[in-house]
């Protein structure tokens, strides 16, 4: 056997050995839930509309940014195996030739986005392919696009690449907005986008009583209803718990189901901090994730400087005369925050819902509403009223609830639905013990604790936007606070440019407590939630649960 034959022989092996992988690839792929094929350029040609063409010359390109070819897509697989039998002789003579040196010439490819597509020398990048080439020479020509298109690819991406360019040539968003990204991983989505755009487009004619252009519609959409729920999704995080979904995935679902929500719940959800965290109700994985401390801060980060930090505040009512001091309480909130309250009445029974004495509490609640000039609405729900207002409070900003039975001292204190809703929801909880107070001086009980930096944040605000008197107190009781306690808060309050009294208490914590805010006149205190130990909880006390039980003045818990 010749030289020349034995390399023949050994390529028509190699040929052979390709064809084998390719029922394993096949396996493979199904399995991942991906496609074996290359792509067809003139299908994508098609749907992306792609025209105006530039050369780029000669160049080394990556061989795994090859996902298609012009006219032999279905003769090779993803990773150009080949398919075909009849391809044996061809392929063999190409292998047989790059050996010996021959000198091929650079292949020809189209460029497109990230990705090429093959004009002439499929079986030279097969055959690099399978001796594990990571490049190969090419003479390029790119057509432009502004769908981004990268080496994953797959053929049914092309629909959603194809709705992408349809809805990037009606609305000229990326002339708009050049660094834009409305990627989605589903069909259709576009539509839905579009959807909104034209409401929006509908909605600016009337307010200006001209015709605006759909150009301008989409870039007020992108500007006030798309980038403030984008950057609530980036800035906390959710898409942690949906690794294969883009932001403008995560950005429909809520819209879809806020909407349904707000429908199903009789409540409007104005804020979209709020709106992201429906996602950790109907995520399974993120149920699993108890709410950290300090993520309602830091979810709010960005409103504490741009909008009111309570814009929808949950007022949960039971009915009873005294019950009544929430709602005073919270309409003196949401007048300062221009807040949205949300009143919950919860019944035991379904009999009960239409009942005369919780209809009339849904009137009583929508009238003194009007006359306040607050904008509310209070609805009927069955069930167990500590777990209906944990529900309910991840759609809200702050709840505002009557303290009636405040947790007592040892282990009963841990049956407590005070106690239970203090520590189960997501949300900071202003304890309303006797009638509403304007708020106008505030007491933080600050011990450098994660919680007391929570109520740090919050009492800042409200010397800043309210105007609000502030004194920190810190007790020192044995040791367990660091006397520079109040170094820290000093050097927070000097940032935001807020003054304070400062009080030290060295012995009697809780005594000193509420003498300092008797005799400081104080009509609001700023507490942590519960963070000692459970045992020192029974046998010592806790100091919130004291204040609970004692305090005359309305306490802001933070959690």
């Amino acid at each position: 056997m010749s030289s020349n034959q034995y390399q023949i022989h050994a390529a028509i092996q190699d040929f052979q050995s390709a064809r084998q992988r390719v029922a394993l690839e096949e396996v493979l792929a199904r399995l991942q839930g991906k496609s074996t094929q290359l792509l067809s350029y003139e299908e994508v040609a098609e749907k992306l509309k792609l025209r105006a063409r530039s050369e780029r010359g000669i160049q080394q390109i990556p061989l795994d940014a090859i996902v298609g070819s012009v006219g032999r897509y279905s003769d090779f697989t993803r990773t150009f195996l080949p398919r075909r039998e009849e391809d044996q002789e061809r392929w063999a003579r190409v292998k047989t030739a790059a050996e010996g040196g021959a000198g091929l010439p650079p292949v020809e490819v189209y460029k497109v986005g990230e990705v090429y597509f093959v004009l002439d020398g499929n079986h030279r990048v097969s055959i690099a392919r399978q001796e594990e080439a990571k490049t190969i020479e090419a003479h390029v020509i790119e057509f432009k696009t502004d769908v981004p298109l990268t080496p994953d690819v797959q053929p049914d991406d092309l629909i959603i690449k194809a709705e992408y360019k349809e809805f990037l040539d009606q609305t000229h968003i990326t002339n708009l907005r050049p660094n834009v990204d409305l990627s989605v991983t589903i069909p259709g989505q576009y539509e839905k986008l579009m959807e909104q755009i034209e409401v929006r487009q509908y909605i600016l004619e009337q307010e200006r009583g001209e015709e605006v252009p759909l150009r301008d519609a989409a870039e007020d959409w992108y500007d006030n209803l798309y980038i403030p729920l984008a950057e609530a999704i980036r800035d906390r995080d959710l898409l942690r718990w949906f690794p294969q979904r883009t932001i403008t995935d995560l950005y429909l679902w809520i819209s879809e189901n806020r909407a349904e929500l707000e429908k199903e719940e009789g409540w409007e959800i104005q804020s979209n901090i709020a709106a992201t965290d429906l996602i950790m109700n109907k995520s399974a994985r993120a149920k699993r994730k108890k709410s950290e401390s300090g993520s309602w801060r830091k979810a709010r980060m960005l409103n504490r400087y741009t909008e009111n930090l309570f814009m929808d505040v949950l007022v949960p009512l039971s009915g009873s005369p005294e019950s009544w001091d929430s709602l005073e309480q919270a309409i003196v909130l949401a007048q300062r925050e221009k807040a949205k309250l949300h009143g919950l009445h919860v019944v035991d029974s379904k009999d009960k819902l239409e009942s005369p004495f919780a209809l009339e509490v849904q009137e009583h609640f929508k009238q003194r509403c009007d006359e306040a000039g607050i904008d509310g609405r209070l609805v009927i729900e069955q069930g167990d009223i500590t777990r209906k207002i944990c529900e309910r409070a991840v759609m809200t900003d702050l709840i505002v609830l009557k303290v009636a039975h405040p947790p007592r001292g040892g282990l009963s204190s841990f049956t407590s639905p005070f106690r239970t809703i203090l520590t189960d929801s997501a949300r900071p909880l202003l304890g309303v013990p006797e009638k509403a107070r304007p708020l106008q001086r505030a007491l933080l009980a600050f011990d450098g604790s994660l919680l007391s930096k929570e109520a740090l944040f919050v009492a800042t605000y409200l010397a800043e936007m309210w105007k609000t008197k502030l004194i920190v107190f810190t007790a020192l009781e044995s040791g367990k606070v660091k006397t520079d306690a109040q170094d820290y808060v000093r050097r927070y309050l000097e940032v935001h440019e807020v003054e304070a009294e400062y009080v030290l208490a060295e012995n009697d914590a809780m005594q000193t407590l509420g003498k300092t805010v008797d005799e400081r006149q104080v009509d609001l205190v700023f507490l942590g939630g519960y963070t000692g130990s459970v045992l020192r909880e029974v046998v010592i006390g806790s100091s919130l649960n004291y204040m609970l039980r004692e305090s005359k003045v309305p306490l802001f818990i933070c959690r």
